[in-house]
C-alpha cells in the first residue's frame, strides 16, 4: 500500500507518448460485452483496430455483439492468437475464467488487459511472470465512454503496467494504444498502479459514491418522516435533488458548487459540516479504507460470490422494502420524462 506522502499523478496527453500505431495489424480480443466491454469494442473498432468478442453462446452479450457486427467466439477460442486480450468481465469470475479460458489459450506473445485492478491486486488472478499485464480503467461508465467518443471527446483513464512480460516495451505500448483507441487521450491518461486504482476505487465507492451517499440519503429521509413531514417531500429534498448538486460538483468542483447555490444553502452547508464531520466519521472512513487495503473486503466479496451472492441478495431484498422506495416511485410518476432520459 502507498506510504503517507501524497504522490503526484503522471499525466499523458500527447499522441507521441501513447500512439495508436502499436495496435496496427494486431488482433484484440475483448472478453465480455457488457457495459464497459461494448464501449471498448466499439471505440477500438472505430479507431481502426481489429476486434473480436469472446462471449458464450446463448448469452445476451453474445447476441448483442453479433447484432453490432462483431465476430463472436467462445471465450477460450477468442483468446487464441490474440495480441491483446481485454478482460471486461465481472470481478468475481476473473479467477475462474483465467484458469479455464484465458491462460491455457494465450499466445506466447499476448498481453492481457484489465479494466480494474481488483483481481490482480487481491490475488484472484496470478499471471506467470512471462505474461504482460496492463490496465486501462476509464473513469466513467461504459455508456459515457462510448457517447463521448462518438462526440469526438473522451474521458480520462487510469493506466498501469503490472508486469512487462517477455517484451516490456511492447506491453506498455499496447496498453497505451488501447487507452488511446477508446478515446482517453482526448482527455488524459493517468499513470498509476493496479493497487492504487483498486484501493481508491473501492474506497470511493464505499465511503462516498455508493455506500456513503445511500446512508446519508436514507438517514436524512427517515429523520424528516419521523418528524412528521410527508414522505414525498422528504424524498424530493433528500434524494431527488441530489443529482442537481452532484452535477455542479462534477462540472465545477466543491467551490464551484458553492458559488452556484444560494447564500442560505452555502451558509447551512458550512454550518452542518461542523456537526457531521466528526472524529467518529474519520475513524469510520479509515476503517473502510483498512478493510480495502488489508484484503478483508475482497475476501468477503469473493466468499459471497462463491456462495451465489446469498448475503448480497438478502441485503438487496431488505433495501427494496424500505419506505423510501415507494416514495421515490411516487415522485418519479410525476416526472414521466425521466424514463425517456434513461433510454
Amino acid at each position: 500500500m502507498p506510504n503517507n506522502t501524497p504522490q503526484e499523478a503522471i499525466i499523458i496527453q500527447n499522441e507521441a507518448d501513447a500512439p495508436l500505431a502499436p495496435l496496427n495489424g494486431k488482433s484484440v480480443c475483448i472478453l465480455g460485452y457488457g457495459n464497459q466491454g461494448q464501449a471498448h469494442a466499439q471505440n477500438l473498432r472505430d479507431s481502426g483496430v481489429l476486434v473480436r468478442v469472446g462471449s458464450e453462446p446463448g448469452t445476451r452479450g453474445c447476441a448483442a455483439a453479433k447484432a453490432a457486427g462483431f465476430e463472436v467466439l467462445s471465450s477460450a477460442k477468442a483468446v487464441e492468437n490474440a495480441d491483446l486480450v481485454i478482460v471486461a468481465l465481472p470481478d468475481e469470475i476473473h479467477g475462474k475464467m483465467w484458469h479455464s479460458a484465458i491462460q491455457p489459450n494465450l499466445a506466447p506473445h499476448a498481453v492481457v488487459g484489465f479494466l480494474h485492478g481488483f483481481s490482480i491486486r487481491f490475488g484472484m488472478v496470478k499471471p506467470p511472470a512471462h505474461i504482460g499485464v496492463v490496465m486501462v480503467a476509464p473513469k466513467g461508465p461504459g455508456k459515457t465512454v462510448r457517447d463521448r467518443f462518438v462526440m469526438g471527446q473522451g474521458i480520462p483513464s487510469l493506466f498501469a503496467v503490472h508486469a512487462g512480460g517477455v517484451n516490456a516495451s511492447n506491453t506498455r505500448a499496447l496498453g497505451l494504444a488501447w487507452a488511446n483507441g477508446i478515446g482517453s487521450l482526448r482527455a488524459a491518461i493517468i499513470e498509476t498502479t493496479f493497487a492504487a486504482e483498486a484501493e481508491t476505487d473501492l474506497f470511493g465507492e464505499q465511503s462516498v459514491l455508493c455506500g456513503g451517499m445511500l446512508a446519508l440519503v436514507k438517514v436524512a429521509y427517515e429523520t424528516l418522516v419521523e418528524a412528521g413531514y410527508p414522505p414525498m417531500l422528504a424524498y424530493i429534498e433528500c434524494c431527488h435533488e441530489l443529482k442537481q448538486v452532484a452535477d455542479l460538483m462534477y462540472a465545477r468542483g466543491p467551490s464551484g458548487m458553492r458559488d452556484a447555490i444560494s447564500t442560505t444553502a452555502e451558509f447551512g452547508a458550512f454550518d452542518a459540516e461542523h456537526i457531521l464531520l466528526t472524529e467518529q466519521l474519520r475513524a469510520d472512513f479509515k476503517r473502510i479504507l483498512n478493510s480495502v487495503q488489508d484484503g478483508t473486503f475482497a475476501a468477503r466479496f469473493q466468499r459471497d460470490a462463491d456462495d451465489g451472492f446469498a448475503r448480497l441478495k438478502k441485503m438487496q431484498e431488505a433495501a427494496l422494502q424500505h419506505p423510501i422506495e415507494a416514495a421515490g416511485r411516487a415522485v418519479r410518476e410525476l416526472i414521466p420524462w425521466l424514463k425517456e432520459e434513461q433510454k
